[in-house]
């Protein structure tokens, strides 16, 4: 998924290559960090499994407009993708929610992304 993301012009312009899993000890901004993640098996065939994603966007612009279209840009990059890694491939990808806030100091705004996945067996 990260490769997936870093590989659109759209995610890369306002991204970069800040995206991880953690952040490192002074990470620059916009950055989109994976949270949590929960996978259960699904009746599907295949072996399918179904994987919930958190992914967060952070970004310290004094406003709520980049860490939108960063959440904008993932969202569209996202949806519907077939992708595969480590002998699975997506029947199934989408995002499910999202919200935007701003910190209470107004120095951070947070963009989150809830993503649903199915996966199989290739």
């Amino acid at each position: 998924m990260i490769a997936h993301l870093k590989s659109d012009p759209a995610s890369q312009a306002l991204l970069g290559d800040r995206l991880w899993d953690a952040a490192p000890p002074s990470p620059d901004y916009p950055h989109l960090l994976i949270g949590r993640s929960e996978s259960r098996p699904v009746a599907a065939e295949g072996g399918g499994i179904e994987h919930l994603l958190t992914l967060t966007i952070v970004s310290s612009f004094r406003g709520a407009e980049e860490a939108k279209a960063a959440m904008a840009a993932v969202r569209l990059r996202l949806t519907d993708a077939a992708l595969e890694a480590d002998g699975v491939k997506t029947i199934s990808l989408g995002v499910r929610f999202t919200d935007v806030w701003r910190s209470p100091t107004g120095f951070r705004t947070y963009a989150v992304l809830r993503v649903r996945a199915v996966t199989e067996d290739i």
